[in-house]
């Protein structure tokens, strides 16, 4: 295994978003426990799972379209964040860093993607 999505910043970020994530949702409602929580967490592993399961695959295009899948779990997770703060079960800093982060990291997602339909279309 060579491991190639540690090398990415994008993967770093996405697991350092979900270690927060799992902190701060710590204070949420137990009876969140299986809703909300349970979304949110889920969304944003995902993120870097799907980051590090496209960097193993063999082809850019495969690696693309896991790519699209992480985005789409960080979306996920933005809407989840908001709804989170409108019950008040984050904080106005949590929030913003969270969101910041959120930004950051869809930033790097987009601008690998970009790259990696560059090299699928050259091949």
């Amino acid at each position: 295994m060579n491991r190639a999505h540690k090398k990415l910043d994008v993967w770093r970020e996405s697991v350092a978003l979900a270690t927060y994530i799992y902190k701060v949702t710590e204070k949420f409602p137990g009876a969140e426990i299986y809703g909300l929580t349970s979304q949110i967490r889920r969304a944003v592993v995902s993120i870097s799972s799907n980051i590090a399961e496209g960097a193993a695959r063999f082809s850019s295009k495969e690696f693309g379209q896991f790519l699209n899948v992480a985005g789409g779990s960080l979306s996920e997770l933005d809407t989840q964040i908001e709804i989170a703060f409108n019950l008040a079960f984050l904080t106005d800093e949590e929030k913003k860093e969270i969101d910041n982060r959120i930004d950051a990291i869809s930033a790097k997602l987009a601008g690998l993607i970009k790259h990696t339909r560059k090299k699928a279309a050259e091949k």
